[in-house]
Formats: structure tokens, C-alpha cells, sequence
């Protein structure tokens, strides 16, 4: 037996110094430390052995299973080497770094925030946590509104909620400004719904509000014919 377990480790390293690339060294390991491989058929074999001589000859399958693992061990890492290795070939031309684009979005968002701003309007802004007071109450919309359905709303208790519009932001700027007053609201709005191609529980909205003197339907016209165009 210790006869057989010394011709096994001679005849690794041997095979060892044959490994050429990945696949050799896989097949390699396969053979001596698979399932069905050398080191399993020994611990097998050591069943057959008297009590006596077990202790000694397992502690021989031991070492030499640990010194296949070392040598595979070697071996892996001479190859992760290899293929981690970048080949630089300086006759090439240089690469151009790759440049970062805004979202679609972001730059919609900002198309129509430049067109409004050549009009005169302002970019209002507010919370997307609203009250339920900003998002229904001041906009006549009472209890039994359809729009106030839980079904429709994202309620996080009863009078706080995630907006469902960027109306809330017309009374907050009315509350704290008086007229003239001329902006947009635009920003990210919420509702309850189920994602897919063409829902999501949230979206993007602009609003305009225009209160002065002198201002009729043919204002609101023109602006939307000119945004549209």
C-alpha cells in the first residue's frame, strides 16, 4: 500500500510538468481528486487494511492528497495569471473614453424648462410627500372624489400621501405669492398601479398656472400651439 501511495505522488508530479493550460490542468485534477478519482479509490482501499496499519496509512493518503491540492493550487494561479495578463499593443490607436449621456428624461425635463423660461415663466418646486390638504383638500377635490380612491393614491398615513400630481405646487406658490404669477410644475408624480410596459407606479408631470390681468384662452392656446411645435 505505501508502495502504491508513493508511485501515485511520483506519478502526479510527473503529470503535473505535462499541464499546459486550463483544460490540461482541469483533467488533471479530475483524475487524482474527482469523485470517482485516485485519492477517493485510496480512502476506499484503506477499508480493506488491518486496524493496526490504518492510522499510519491514512495519515500517508492524507499528505499526499495535500500535496496534490498545493500543486493544483500552483497551477490555478499560473493560469488566472495568464488570462488576467493584458496584452498592450502600442501601434494602436488610442481609444476615446466613453462619455456618459443624461437620462432621456432629464434632458426632456430640461427641453421644456428652457422653452417655458424663454416665455417668462418660472420653475416652481415641491414636496413629493404631500398633505392631503395640498394634494386634494384646497384643490375642490372633496372625500368622495374618484381621484381620492386608495386604489388611485399612495397613502403613507391618512393625510399623508405621495403626491398624485404636481397641482399641490400651484397652491403652495399662490399661498405665498400674489399675482402676477407665471410657472411651471414640473417633477415626478405617484399613483397605484402595477409596472409594465407602458404603467409605472410613478411618472413625470409639468403643469403651467398663469394668473394676471389680461389673460384669456387665446394666451393658453398660444403657448400650448408653440410648446407643441
Amino acid at each position: 500500500m505505501k508502495t502504491k501511495i508513493a508511485d501515485i505522488r511520483k506519478n502526479f508530479l510527473e503529470d503535473a510538468q505535462k499541464v499546459a493550460n486550463q483544460q490540461d490542468y482541469e483533467a488533471l485534477r479530475i483524475r487524482y481528486l474527482g469523485k470517482k478519482g485516485i485519492i477517493q479509490e485510496l480512502y476506499k482501499t484503506l477499508a480493506t487494511v488491518p486496524g493496526e496499519e490504518r492510522p499510519a496509512l491514512g495519515k500517508l493518503i492524507n499528505d499526499t492528497k495535500k500535496l496534490i491540492e498545493e500543486h493544483l493550487q500552483q497551477l490555478r494561479e499560473k493560469f488566472a495569471a495568464v488570462k488576467s495578463r493584458v496584452h498592450t499593443d502600442v501601434t494602436l490607436p488610442g481609444r476615446k473614453p466613453a462619455v456618459g449621456r443624461k437620462h432621456p428624461l432629464t434632458q426632456t425635463m430640461e427641453s421644456i424648462k428652457r422653452f417655458f423660461l424663454s416665455l417668462g415663466f418660472e420653475i416652481a418646486d415641491g414636496p413629493e410627500v404631500e398633505t392631503d390638504y395640498y394634494n386634494f383638500e384646497a384643490l375642490n377635490l372633496p372625500k368622495n372624489h374618484p381621484a381620492r380612491n386608495m386604489q388611485d393614491t399612495l397613502y403613507i398615513t391618512e393625510d399623508i400621501l405621495l403626491r398624485t400630481h404636481t397641482s399641490p405646487v400651484q397652491i403652495r406658490t399662490m399661498e405665498k405669492q400674489k399675482p402676477p404669477v407665471r410657472i411651471i410644475a414640473p417633477g415626478r408624480v405617484y399613483r397605484r398601479d402595477t409596472p409594465d410596459a407602458s404603467h409605472s407606479p410613478f411618472f413625470h408631470q409639468v403643469e403651467g398656472l398663469c394668473v394676471d390681468k389680461g389673460i384669456s384662452f387665446r394666451d393658453l392656446k398660444a403657448v400650448i400651439e408653440e410648446f407643441a411645435r
